[in-house]
């Protein structure tokens, strides 16, 4: 069976409790369900990993090269200084797909930047945790 990876980096261990007007209340743990229900209607699986660590999330991407057939990331504050991340993106050769849950462009201006876009197959923002089940099924497709 296929794999696509999550990866979700720093504070988003903190999903429904951290700012629910902006993120609102759902948990990591509903996205993990959601993700899995519309990857298993695809015949693919997923595993969902978080971490406050740069460099957690960059030996999660180096592996991914070995485990999964796509990336679904959401480097939360990484997206906008972490050129390390974008290298080991730069080096998975299956789509990419970015996740904010926040539609980042009406916020600070700082938040208007992503490396991980300058590798993204495509960029999602502004949906919710829904988000991340339209980065599944366009992964799915992508690969289909």
């Amino acid at each position: 069976m296929k794999t696509i990876h999550i990866l979700n980096g720093p504070n988003l261990n903190l999903l429904g409790q951290r700012e629910p007007e902006i993120y609102g209340r759902e948990t990591l743990a509903d996205v993990e369900t959601a993700c899995a229900r519309v990857a298993g209607e695809k015949g693919f699986s997923v595993t969902l990993r978080q971490s406050n660590h740069e460099g957690q999330i960059v030996d999660w991407i180096h592996e991914a090269r070995q485990e999964a057939s796509g990336i679904v990331i959401n480097p939360a504050a990484y997206t906008h200084t972490s050129v390390a991340i974008l290298d080991a993106l730069n080096a998975f050769e299956g789509p990419v797909i970015e996740v904010h849950i926040s539609n980042v462009h009406k916020r600070e201006v700082f938040r208007h930047r992503s490396y991980v876009s300058l590798r993204a197959d495509g960029v999602i923002a502004g949906c919710g945790i829904e988000g991340y089940e339209l980065a599944v099924r366009r992964i799915c497709s992508l690969l289909a």
